[in-house]
């Protein structure tokens, strides 16, 4: 099972560009990483008061998670990015739905992020009811829900989920 780790760090006034510089560098190199399944950051808007940035991670397993942060790559990135941070970063294991609701922010409140799950898996489950319940009716009842359950998680997963909580961010995390 995938293991998704959220990490923020603030960058020192001043060093916003050398950050991002360094940052570009450190995805392009931790991108070709064999346990690393994806990596979406998250970085405030120019000329921000806010200096945090967010950086989500994906692992193939806590192995290779494992595997990662002990690396060379890694403990050079550090080195890099220390002088340019105001602290040392904050890192979070997310599990389940909170992984895709997560901007580096808090969290929105679990009556948004149980609308914004049923805005991605209602339309998704109605549209394979429709387009797979057609190739597979003649199967047996757990072959037939196996793989709608498969290909209902992979869409919510690369596809539905993201594109929800990218077109839902501004609500998720507004304060009503």
């Amino acid at each position: 099972m995938p293991i998704h780790i959220a990490i923020t760090r603030r960058v020192r006034p001043g060093c916003e560009e050398q950050f991002k510089d360094a940052l570009r560098e450190f995805l392009r190199s931790s991108l070709a990483d064999a346990g690393v399944l994806g990596v979406h950051i998250l970085a405030p808007p120019p000329n921000a008061a806010v200096r945090e940035y967010g950086i989500l991670r994906t692992f193939e397993s806590e192995a290779e998670r494992e595997a990662f942060y002990q690396s060379p790559l890694f403990a050079d990135w550090q080195a890099r990015v220390a002088p340019l941070s105001e602290s040392e970063p904050a890192y979070r294991e997310l599990s389940g739905l909170e992984a895709w609701f997560r901007t580096g922010r808090s969290l929105p409140p679990r009556w948004k992020m149980a609308i914004a799950t049923l805005c991605g898996v209602y339309p998704t489950s109605i549209a394979l009811s429709l387009t797979l319940s057609e190739f597979v009716r003649t199967w047996p009842l757990l072959a037939q829900s196996l793989v709608f359950s498969v290909v209902m998680v992979v869409l919510l997963t690369w596809v539905v989920m993201p594109t929800v909580t990218r077109m839902l961010r501004g609500w998720l995390h507004s304060e009503t």
